[in-house]
């Protein structure tokens, strides 16, 4: 991992260039840019002078194609605008735009095919197309600091994503800048993959990422989202530093993903949920922020063997929501989370509190099993268990208890809420 973070590092400092640069050549509007490509040798650089240029456009050899500001390649309005049938092929600093829509899902602004490897599609405006960017088995292709902006005339379940990924080892998305269409980055079938420092908006998930092990999901900003970053089907990650902002449904969702590190993430003002688990196991869930969600952590059908620890729970409408019987201690080598609304002493002043916090009781896993019987929440029965639990711990169904619960939220840098939202 820490060497694919080094080489996609270094691939964004330093531009990537054609292995053996050539001739350049000018294009000017009216034009063909693929006659040029046809007259190019491998290596050549072609640059398009402001102005309209029509698609669609295959390169089939290593080229380098940039734009001056202002020159646009316009597709016809099926198929994908830029096909690469080649490797080694950087497209730069061009508007992008007029992919058809076709049912196969495939009509894109850039289309990387198996044999474009190590391409890089970089500093390109990518708007109104079905797929913005689609990474098609192109191994170590990197897509970056793109702003790309899917089609607003169809239904988010119709329109295409802005960057999607399948089965690319290697491909990084570093710096992107993705708004509307159906999800940010969908990303299917792959392995070893960074996707750094995106920020994504007016979406249906920010990042939608299935069966793909082995990779990096970092420093991304997710905003206003239906949902922030659902990892699903997948193993051995690393999902670290990443913002949901006030995203609908959930902020991060791990359904059947293993073995992973999740740590300085901020979901802050989800309506639904902060954190979803749903079968994922062997995680380590650490020195994460969650706030103002209606649940701060759903925890359900069977994870286990989870460490969770050093986290930072603040004002959730319910901190925690798991259904089960089992005792789970989250704390580890003593060393537990933060709860906004646990009323804790530390007379010793060692940061962690004298006693044990529990999330929920019994009257929780009843009302979440019987939602009906919240008309009784506040019924002198009700209380009279609430408080019988409290003087006889043996009373307790189970579920979660904190045995390490820290006196103050673990410093997690938060980024300035207003400037993201912008």
């Amino acid at each position: 991992m820490g060497r694919l973070w080094l080489a996609a590092l270094a691939a964004s400092l330093f531009p990537l260039q054609s292995p053996a640069e050539g001739a350049t050549t000018t294009i000017s509007p009216g034009e063909s840019v693929q006659a040029a490509i046809a007259a190019a040798a491998p290596g050549d650089v072609l640059t398009l002078r402001a102005g309209r240029y029509e698609g669609a456009v295959v390169i089939s050899k290593p080229l380098t194609l940039i734009g001056e500001p202002g020159a646009t390649i316009v597709g016809p309005g099926s198929g994908s605008v830029i096909g690469v049938t080649a490797p080694d092929v950087v497209i730069r600093n061009l508007t992008i735009t007029g992919s058809g829509i076709g049912p196969e899902g495939i009509d894109s602004g850039v289309f990387l095919t198996q044999a474009a490897a190590r391409a890089v599609v970089e500093r390109n405006r990518i708007e109104n197309n079905l797929v913005g960017v689609f990474v098609h088995g192109a191994a170590d292709a990197i897509v970056r600091g793109n702003v790309i902006e899917g089609r607003q005339d169809l239904r988010m379940s119709e329109a295409g994503n802005d960057i999607q990924v399948w089965n690319a080892p290697g491909a990084a998305m570093i710096g992107n800048d993705l708004r509307y269409g159906r999800d940010g980055i969908y990303v299917i079938t792959s392995r070893k993959n960074i996707f750094h420092g995106n920020r994504m908006r007016d979406l249906r998930f920010a990042i939608h990422y299935m069966y793909t092990n082995d990779s990096e999901v970092s420093d991304n900003i997710s905003i206003g989202n239906h949902a922030g970053y659902n990892i699903m089907y997948s193993d051995r990650l690393k999902v670290t530093g990443n913002l949901s902002l006030g995203d609908r449904d959930k902020g991060l969702m791990f359904d059947y993903a293993n073995m992973s590190v999740i740590s300085g993430n901020v979901v802050k003002a989800a309506p639904e949920k902060c954190l979803f688990l749903f079968n994922a196991n062997k995680n380590q869930i650490r020195d994460n922020w969650f706030e103002g969600c209606d649940i701060g952590i759903h925890f359900t059908a069977g994870s286990e063997r989870n460490k969770i620890s050093g986290n930072a729970f603040i004002g959730n409408r319910t901190q925690v929501k798991y259904v089960g019987t089992t005792y789970l201690d989250w704390s580890d080598k003593g060393r537990g989370n933060y709860w906004s609304d646990n009323p804790a002493f530390d007379l010793n002043g060692d940061g962690i509190a004298d006693t044990a916090y529990r999330p929920n009781d019994l009257v929780d896993e009843v009302l979440w099993t019987a939602p009906s019987a919240k008309v009784l929440v506040n019924s002198p029965a009700v209380q009279m268990i609430r408080w019988a639990q409290t003087q006889f711990p043996a009373l307790y169904p189970g579920g979660v208890v904190d045995s390490a619960p820290l006196m103050a939220p673990p410093a997690i840098a938060i980024p300035a809420w207003a400037e993201l939202s912008q």
